[in-house]
């Protein structure tokens, strides 16, 4: 604040002296014009020819100026001089049609080196050609100008000397005092441990402050949740990665004992197996780490077919399915538009897919299907494996939560993926028992409709008729 004030005086002191010189200009100025007009009135024009009448008591008062020179001459502009000081520039021909005579001009003009302030004036008869015009003109030095405008600038200025700089002391010691609790916030925050999040006391914050706190409390709070999500995430990642790991290590050091080549070969494909589990068990760490932070729901949405892309997933995991005996199917009664990111679709399709092809048995059924009205479109899958309670169905989607750990070969975070993804499209995904047998996964997304440009207004009255029903119809 104090920067911008300290630029703006001289500004303050530049525009003040302009000011001045025009209002110090005016009086001396209509001085001037009545110089001119006094000197007009002892002209006459008898047959196109100037008699001058000019007592020598009025040339005398005409130069009585104790601080400025006063100048006059009055002379035709073919050049002939009639009275005055003959060193005086004369006027040349007015070419400009906007000049006319009788009226009094003004202008700046040097002679002798010093600055003149002219007045002059034309004189002439009706039609009479410009070249013969008779001009009169005064002119008197800037001294007393200089000095007034010089004394205004003083009497504005002067007392700024005085109240700017109190001004500048005033504002540094209130922004001092104002600022004062922020120092205070500022040395609160910076002396706490890189640990601590736990939120700022606003007992002692000034009211203007309390919104900034209760944000940066918020902030706080929600950086708390995430390190303690994260937390747990490692120490769960952790746990479930001992498990696959202690047992490729039991498996390898079988191996190394094993003399038998069968017996060599099923404990290698019981590592390679161990090896596909932990890879799918890294995998899915990752994608929720991903999901979780953000990362992939900052890609853009965009307007999608969820039928073709489920029905490409489908198509990606038919092999999968055949390999177990099970029938993979698809249903979809045409496109399902919604507004999604793709990638992360995909995942979630994929994820639930899998699920249920994991926990479906050998000639089971698995059914993914597309269903979309004008509100919604539903994205199902349906197996009738070996289902699901109520009570589980609502911790089927925490993670590393399996439903059975002693058959499923899963990791317990594909259905947490799902959830992330559904969160991060304004949904939620669910995991209900099927009536039938089995269970029925399910996310309900909202229904995405191209935009409907407004109607154009009609040009004019006789559009707007053409398109009015006639009256009577």
């Amino acid at each position: 604040m104090l920067a911008p004030l300290l630029f703006v005086w001289p500004l303050s002191i530049a525009f003040t002296h302009y000011f001045a010189n025009n209002v110090a200009n005016y009086p001396y100025d209509q001085a001037l014009r009545e110089h001119v007009a006094a000197i007009a009135r002892q002209v006459k024009l008898v047959n196109g020819k100037p008699v001058l009448s000019l007592p020598a008591s009025a040339r005398a008062l005409l130069r009585a100026d104790e601080t400025d020179s006063v100048y006059f001459h009055v002379v035709t502009l073919e050049g002939k001089f009639l009275a005055g000081d003959r060193e005086l520039p004369t006027r040349p021909v007015p070419t400009d049609e906007s000049v006319v005579a009788g009226e009094i001009y003004l202008r700046d003009a040097e002679f002798r080196g010093q600055d003149l302030r002219m007045a002059y004036t034309y004189l002439a008869e009706p039609n009479m050609p410009r070249s013969q015009w008779v001009v009169i003109e005064v002119g008197e030095t800037t001294d007393k100008r200089s000095q007034l405008a010089n004394k205004i600038v003083a009497s504005v200025i002067l007392p700024q000397f005085i109240i700017i700089p109190l001004a500048v002391l005033l504002v540094w010691f209130g922004l001092s005092r104002g600022l004062r609790p922020l120092t205070r916030l500022r040395k609160t925050i910076d002396a706490r441990k890189p640990d601590d999040l736990s939120p700022i006391a606003t007992r002692r914050v000034p009211e203007e402050l309390e919104p900034l706190v209760e944000a940066f409390n918020e902030m706080l709070d929600r950086m708390k949740r995430s390190v303690e999500s994260q937390q747990r995430f490692v120490a769960d990642a952790a746990h479930q990665m001992r498990t696959p790991l202690t047992g490729l290590k039991t498996q390898a050091q079988f191996a190394m004992r094993e003399t038998d080549p069968e017996a060599l070969r099923h404990a290698l494909r019981q590592i390679a197996t161990g090896v596909d589990r932990a890879g799918r068990l890294i995998n899915q760490l990752l994608t929720l780490a991903r999901t979780e932070g953000g990362e992939l729901a900052e890609r853009r949405q965009e307007p999608m077919d969820l039928s073709n892309l489920a029905q490409s997933v489908v198509s990606d995991l038919i092999m999968a399915a055949i390999a177990k005996d099970i029938d993979l199917g698809f249903e979809s009664e045409g496109p399902a538009m919604i507004n999604g990111n793709r990638l992360l679709l995909s995942e979630l399709a994929k994820n639930l897919i899998d699920n249920a092809l994991r926990y479906t048995p050998i000639g089971g059924h698995v059914t993914c299907r597309v269903v979309g009205d004008t509100a919604s479109v539903r994205f199902e899958v349906e197996d009738d494996g070996v289902g699901i309670s109520e009570e589980q169905a609502e911790m089927v989607f925490e993670r590393f939560y399996r439903v059975d750990d002693s058959s499923s070969e899963g990791s317990g975070l594909g259905l947490a993926i799902v959830q992330e993804i559904a969160v991060q499209h304004s949904t939620r995904a669910s995991l209900r028992p099927n009536p039938t047998g089995g269970a029925i996964a399910r996310v309900v997304f909202p229904a995405w409709h191209p935009p409907v440009p407004p109607l154009p207004p009609p040009d004019d009255f006789s559009e707007l008729y053409r398109q009015s029903p006639p009256v009577g119809t």
